[in-house]
C-alpha cells in the first residue's frame, strides 16, 4: 500500500535534502516543488492562490502514484492551512514538517507561513539527515501497513 507524503516546511530548512535521503529508503517517486513549478506549473507565480493550486497539483501528482500502488513524496513549503488542504484534497497525506529553522531568506513566505496543527513527524534541527531519514522511514512504513489494514 502507498503512502502519500508531505515532507514541507521554510525555504532553507532541509526538505530537499531530507526528501533526497528518503525517498531511496523506500522507494518513493519524489517531487520537488522547485522542479515541478519549473517543468510542470509555469503559469504559476507565488500569490497565496497560486501557492494553494501548486499544493494541489503537487497532491494530484502524488495520488497517482499512490493509486498505483507506490510512495509518493513531495516536498513543497505548503505554508498555510489552505495550502496542505490543497495537497490532501484527494488523499490524506503523512506530513513530516521540517521545522530546523525559524525565517527564511523569503520574507513574503515568513508572513504567510503558519505552523502545521497536525503532524506525523517534526524534524528539529537536532540529528544529522541520516538520523531523520531513518525515523521518517519507519514511520512511514508504520502508516502504510496501517493504511492496508482499513483496506
Amino acid at each position: 500500500m502507498g503512502v502519500k507524503i508531505l515532507v514541507m516546511g521554510l525555504p532553507g530548512a532541509g526538505k530537499t535534502t531530507l526528501s533526497l535521503a528518503l525517498s531511496p529508503r523506500i522507494r518513493a517517486v519524489h517531487f520537488n516543488a522547485d522542479a515541478v513549478r519549473r517543468e510542470i506549473s509555469r503559469d504559476l507565480g507565488f500569490s497565496t492562490q497560486d501557492r494553494v493550486e501548486q499544493a494541489r497539483r503537487m497532491g494530484w501528482l502524488c495520488d497517482r502514484v499512490v493509486e498505483a500502488g507506490g510512495h509518493a513524496l513531495a516536498d513543497l513549503v505548503c505554508p498555510t492551512p489552505e495550502t496542505r488542504a490543497a495537497f490532501q484534497a484527494d488523499g490524506p497525506a503523512f506530513i513530516v514538517w521540517v521545522d530546523r529553522i525559524s525565517v527564511s531568506r523569503f520574507e513574503d513566505t515568513n508572513r504567510l507561513f503558519v505552523p502545521p496543527a497536525a503532524f506525523g513527524m517534526r524534524v528539529t534541527a537536532e540529528g544529522s539527515v541520516e538520523h531523520w531519514s531513518e525515523r521518517a522511514a519507519s514511520l512511514v512504513g508504520a502508516a502504510g501497513r496501517e493504511a492496508a489494514g482499513r483496506r
